[in-house]
C-alpha cells in the first residue's frame, strides 16, 4: 500500500514540474508577444508623424546642418589669414640671417672710410679694403654657397656667359673669354646672374 501512494505522489510531481514548464513556456510566449506588439506599437507612432512634426524636425536638421558649415567655413578662414600671415612673415624676414652676417663687413667699411679720410698711406686702405672684400666673399662661399664665376681664358658657356661683343683672332682655337666685365654668380647650383663677357673667337 505504501508502495502504490509513493508512485501516486511521483506521478503527481511529474505532473506538476510538466505543468509548470508548460506555464513557463506560455508566459515567455506572451512575453515575447508583448515585447513584439511595442516595437510594432513603436515604429507605428515614429511613422506616424503629423505633416507639422515632420517640417519641424526638417528644420531643426537643417538648422544643425547650417550651423556647423558656418562653423566649418569660420575654422578654414582663420587657417587662411594664419596660412596668409606667416607666409608673409617669412617672405619679410627670409634675408634676415644674411643681413645680420653683412653687418660685420658693413662695419669694417664704415671703418675703412673713417681711417681713409685721414690716412697718410693709401696701401693701407687697399690692403683694408682687400681683407674686408676676402671675409665678405669667404662668408658668402661658405655659408650660403654663393659662387661666383667668369675668368678671362675660361672657354665660353652660353648658360653660364652673355656675350656683349665677340672678336676674332687668328689664334684662337675655340670661343673664349678674352674680357670680364661683370663676373657671374652662382647660388649652389643655380645661376643668380650670367656673368657679362667680351668672346674671342677663331678667324674664319
Amino acid at each position: 500500500m505504501a508502495e502504490e501512494n509513493q508512485n501516486e505522489e511521483t506521478e503527481q510531481t511529474k505532473e506538476n514540474a510538466e505543468n509548470q514548464a508548460e506555464k513557463t513556456e506560455a508566459q515567455a510566449c506572451e512575453d515575447e508577444a508583448e515585447k513584439s506588439d511595442s516595437a510594432e506599437a513603436s515604429k507605428s507612432e515614429k511613422k506616424e508623424l503629423t505633416p507639422e512634426e515632420k517640417i519641424e524636425q526638417l528644420e531643426k536638421e537643417n538648422a544643425d546642418l547650417k550651423d556647423q558649415l558656418l562653423r566649418r567655413a569660420a575654422d578654414f578662414d582663420n587657417y587662411r589669414k594664419r596660412m596668409m600671415k606667416e607666409k608673409q612673415e617669412t617672405f619679410d624676414y627670409a634675408n634676415a640671417n644674411l643681413l645680420g652676417d653683412l653687418l660685420d663687413s658693413l662695419d669694417n667699411f664704415d671703418r675703412t672710410i673713417e681711417a681713409a679720410a685721414t690716412a697718410k698711406d693709401v696701401k693701407s686702405v687697399t690692403d683694408g679694403i682687400k681683407m674686408i672684400n676676402k671675409n665678405l666673399v669667404k662668408m658668402l662661399e661658405d655659408k650660403y654657397g654663393l659662387v661666383s664665376f667668369g675668368k678671362e681664358g675660361d672657354e665660353f658657356n652660353p648658360d653660364e656667359h652673355e656675350a656683349i661683343g665677340r672678336t676674332e683672332d687668328e689664334k684662337a682655337k675655340k670661343e673664349t673669354l678674352m674680357q670680364v666685365y661683370l663676373k657671374g654668380y652662382k647660388l649652389k647650383e643655380k645661376i643668380i646672374r650670367h656673368a657679362k663677357v667680351m668672346v674671342k673667337v677663331p678667324k674664319a
